[in-house]
């Protein structure tokens, strides 16, 4: 069952932002420097397509409430990692959903579970290493940045495989480009090996003559 969790916009929440205990000295110049590439315009981009994305995704088909806007309010919405797990979902077959019981919930174990589920299922998707962010980058509000980052590649992602499940407008988001690897047969390695070896180790035609030796001065006639 569904169940909306109801925070007053004045309140933060036990274990968020404000219980984080003030930051001193480089810590607290390294975090601010983090918190200015936050992109408030990002935000409400990522809203609405997580909005169009899970819309009739949840139990009993009912749709999500939009946040208000501001940084903590986003935060808010997304930590228990619910939302990000119906949105993960939304973007595979329903036969393959990657995750398969997603709860509302205070506990804070749970959340984390949640947010490395969907980090999880992101990187089965196609992200790589370098899109995803880390668990408290999330949770403890460490990141937010690197949050919408990660939503970013992973709607450019969606846009890219072009299967049906993205909803939205593509132009929302930067097409991520496909891996294009490249297989050699086992005779295509030894020739290639083999002309490596001629450019490094041959000296046909080469001469040492006017050369001068290491060390000695060159003689001007």
């Amino acid at each position: 069952m569904w169940v909306k969790a109801h925070t007053h916009p004045g309140l933060v929440a036990k274990g968020t932002m404000a219980n984080q205990g003030p930051k001193y000295g480089f810590s607290r110049q390294v975090q601010q420097k983090i918190d200015q590439k936050y992109d408030g315009e990002l935000e409400e981009l990522l809203v609405r397509w997580i909005l169009i994305q899970c819309n009739g995704e949840t139990p009993g088909g009912k749709d999500l409430q939009r946040p208000p806007s501001g940084k903590s309010t986003f935060h808010q919405w997304l930590k228990d990692g619910s939302i990000l797990c119906h949105l993960i979902n939304s973007l595979n077959p329903p036969e393959r959903r990657p995750i398969k019981r997603i709860q509302v919930s205070e506990r804070a174990f749970t959340q984390m579970e949640q947010i490395s589920q969907f980090l999880k299922a992101a990187t089965d998707y196609g992200l790589t290493a370098t899109d995803l962010f880390q668990t408290v980058d999330l949770w403890e509000a460490k990141n937010l940045a690197a949050v919408q980052q990660s939503l970013l590649a992973l709607g450019g992602k969606a846009i890219s495989k072009d299967d049906g499940y993205f909803r939205g407008d593509p132009s929302w988001f930067p097409r991520k480009a496909a891996q294009n690897p490249r297989t050699f047969t086992e005779e295509q390695m030894r020739q290639g090996q083999s002309i490596i070896g001629l450019q490094m180790g041959s000296n046909q035609g080469a001469s040492q003559a006017g050369m001068t030796p290491s060390g000695l001065s060159r003689q001007i006639l």
